[in-house]
């Protein structure tokens, strides 16, 4: 199941989406974690030191080697070059499975605490001023349209901060979507961009509230979102004690918390899968990027990559021998 955390800059987004990663590495159940925010700390969250943290390699800096892999013998893409991140997976694309044995996981894939941590990287000092981030994001949404993960496994994204993920179809890419929104006008005003902006794409989302400390904050949240206020966050001494750096468990979380995160993957799990509309999407997407900009860039029509036929899904799997990459 593919989760995203989103919310405002500073709600705790990459806090929640560590936890959770904790919270189902415990389970002993495969899970893959990615750090897709411009602000590069899941790693440190999930109890790296900064220095091993950065020195996973980014996958924002290999998008030419990752398409090359992914796209693997499909005729309608003809390099890597032509490949842009919408493009869709067809007949004879590389398909991925969670931490699966092939050159993807093997080259960007680092285990912290029983998951995979997986991450797109900083700006280097030639991209500052001149690129934006979607550049690195592209590689998270290509390994997510060609990632086939199935029941009780996971892939917990930290995404960018805001509304940004609606610059590209990647925000249709998940199975559940869970926003973290602090108890202020300002917590919930990513909220209603989200329920604006994903009015029309049957996007599945939940608020988990955050730094809550009183019933007036609890009733504020719920006045505000409703029905989509899945539960909430309180203030925890041990999370403040995991951001000081000092030693920190699960069990160390107080009861309500841990409840949240067991009520977070409930969530998740009695969500239905739909690999049809995951198709559908990609392809509704592509063929927008195709018209915006990307047939003009590639000076193709990009939209003849499109394979009517095929349907993602666990019956798309081939056996294949995985290629070397770079």
């Amino acid at each position: 199941m593919k989760i995203a955390f989103v919310g405002k800059g500073g709600s705790g987004k990459t806090t929640l989406s560590s936890l959770l990663v904790r919270h189902l590495s415990a389970t002993g159940r495969p899970v893959m974690a990615i750090d897709a925010d411009i602000n590069q700390h899941l790693g440190e969250a999930l109890g790296l030191a900064p220095a091993d943290s950065a020195a996973i390699l980014a996958m924002g800096a290999h998008v030419t080697e990752i398409k090359e892999y992914l796209r693997g013998t499909n005729h309608r893409i003809g390099s890597a070059q032509a490949m842009v991140k919408t493009t869709p997976p067809g007949q004879g694309s590389r398909l991925l499975r969670p931490g699966g044995d092939d050159p993807v996981h093997q080259r960007f894939a680092r285990p912290v605490g029983g998951a995979h941590l997986m991450v797109t990287g900083p700006f280097s000092e030639d991209e500052l001023g001149v690129a934006c981030y979607h550049s690195k994001t592209g590689a998270v949404e290509l390994y997510l349209n060609h990632l086939i993960d199935e029941a009780g496994e996971y892939v917990v994204v930290d995404m960018t901060a805001g509304a940004e993920s609606f610059a590209s179809g990647m925000f249709t890419r998940f199975d559940m979507t869970f926003l973290v929104a602090e108890p202020t006008r300002k917590g919930v005003s990513v909220y209603r961009q989200w329920t604006q902006y994903a009015a029309d794409y049957d996007v599945a989302l939940a608020v988990v509230g955050n730094k809550v400390q009183s019933d007036e904050d609890v009733a504020f949240l719920r006045d505000q979102v409703g029905e989509d206020l899945l539960g909430w966050f309180v203030q925890s001494p041990a999370v403040r004690a995991m951001e000081q750096g000092r030693h920190f468990d699960l069990d160390d979380l107080e009861e309500h918390n841990r409840n949240l995160l067991a009520n977070l993957q409930a969530a998740v799990d009695n969500h239905p899968r739909d690999w049809a509309k995951f198709t559908r999407q990609a392809i509704e997407f592509h063929y927008k990027n195709a018209a915006a900009w990307a047939n003009r860039a590639t000076g193709q029509d990009l939209t003849a990559q499109i394979d009517p036929d095929f349907v993602m899904g666990p019956q798309a799997l081939t056996a294949r021998q995985p290629a070397p990459i770079g």
